[in-house]
């Protein structure tokens, strides 16, 4: 008599839905990596200045640049390596052309957010803001040393769930109180020749630079060791915490179009002044004792963000460097290694903080630029991987996304060379 084979009985619903939220985390660990400066600082400032006339381009940006920062969850479903291991396989040059740029990167973005990070803090501790900022690196080192991935991943989609929720809420009440814009009034348009720097600079970090492909390739084999993940999984998750990002981010130009576009207000390079203004955005459609609560929000996010950005620029350079040396090294040298490499990116962080001496919004400006010069070339590679003959047929980027890469590529080097041409202009 044949044996009959016992099918296993279907989950429910929410049984599924729980799977899935547990497989979750890569994602949502890019998108809070994203909901930074490119966010809280260049959105709602482009909503402030110009009102609405960036959306359009918030949204096309993140759609041209989707193929690039999808290669990280697809390339790691697909074979199980880091895009790392990818680049390799094409040849040493193109990794020692990443980890490069990336050393470059990790310090600037490592300034950039733990200086945002420390202006927040400068409302609840009175005291400068160098010094928040040595408090703020040295407790999120202790964080990642400590708590390492499992500490991580659970804060984030805490703070992520609390951060949207309460800027959804500002701009459901902002809609309400929105004042009619003055007759006489005139927006300004932002295609004129003297705003090029920030168009490049608020293209520079949206979403995110394009290096966070890789962390998101790293924090997968990551989740993989504590929950299995399906490549399905995989790719709906970074597309899940890539939409919610790109949503968001027109949502923060709402709320300064809404509150500030046409007041005459502009956000202050100064950090404590900054951070200042823009918990003012909120409190004046939410009320004034909600000051403290969204105070408190933005700082966990732009914190998570100062967070992510450390462990995922480490964990890549880590790699790397693990990858070009040839060396054998078991997980605990490698966990060391990983440590010392956080150290290092931190202090040189520290040290770009003090050179721009509090002066927030030129500091971000200036790691945003360098992040939109280097985009081209993590774009490049990106692609290049994805359609590698190396990778299996089925997952190549097909007419598609090969066109919308195109697309993509394009844009970013006319951009790039556009700003060139305009700073040379302007300074020379």
């Amino acid at each position: 008599m044949a044996t009959s084979q016992v099918k296993p009985l279907p989950m429910n619903w929410t049984a599924q839905l729980a799977l899935g939220i547990k497989a979750m985390g890569p994602g949502v660990l890019m998108a809070a990596a994203a909901i930074g400066a490119s966010h809280l600082v260049s959105s709602t400032r482009a909503g402030a200045e110009f009102g609405w006339q960036l959306a359009w381009v918030i949204l096309g940006v993140n759609l041209l640049k989707y193929p690039f920062f999808a290669a990280g969850a697809r390339y790691t479903a697909a074979t199980g390596e880091s895009l790392l291991h990818g680049y390799l396989k094409q040849g040493r040059g193109y990794l020692w052309l990443f980890t490069g740029l990336n050393v470059i990167a990790s310090i600037a973005s490592t300034a950039g957010v733990c200086m945002l990070t420390a202006a927040m803090l400068t409302q609840f501790i009175p005291l400068p803001i160098d010094v928040l900022a040595l408090l703020v690196l040295i407790s999120s080192l202790l964080l990642l040393i400590l708590g390492h991935y499992s500490l991580l991943d659970r804060l984030t989609k805490i703070i992520m769930f609390a951060l949207t929720l309460t800027t959804l809420i500002a701009v459901a009440l902002a809609l309400d109180h929105v004042k009619p814009l003055e007759s006489q009034f005139v927006s300004h348009s932002p295609w004129q020749w003297a705003h090029v720097g920030f168009l490049v600079a608020m293209m520079g970090w949206m979403p995110a630079p394009i290096e966070v492909s890789a962390w998101n390739s790293l924090w997968l084999l990551e989740k993989q060791k504590t929950s299995p993940v399906t490549p399905a999984q995989a790719i709906l998750d970074f597309n899940l915490g890539y939409i919610v990002t790109a949503l968001l981010a027109v949502v923060f130009l709402a709320l300064g179009a809404l509150v500030m576009h046409g007041s005459g207000e502009h956000f202050s390079d100064s950090g404590a002044k900054f951070a200042n203004q823009l918990i003012n955005l909120y409190s004046q459609v939410m009320g004034g004792e909600s000051r403290y609560l969204i105070g408190i929000v933005a700082f966990l996010c732009i914190f998570s963000t100062t967070v992510t950005v450390i462990d995922g620029y480490s964990r890549t350079l880590n790699m790397g460097w693990q990858l070009l040396s040839r060396a054998a090294v078991s997980e605990t040298q490698s966990d060391k290694r990983l440590t010392g490499i956080m150290l290092s990116v931190s202090a040189l962080g520290l040290l770009l903080i003090l050179f721009f001496k509090g002066a927030l919004l030129p500091l971000l400006e200036f790691v945003m630029i360098l992040a939109f010069m280097t985009t081209v070339v993590f774009a490049w590679l990106n692609y290049r991987l994805m359609t590698s003959t190396q990778l299996p047929a089925a997952h190549r980027y097909g007419t598609k996304m090969k066109g919308l890469s195109w697309i993509g590529l394009s844009y970013l080097l006319i951009f790039a060379v556009l700003f060139i041409y305009w700073y040379l202009a302007v300074n020379v």
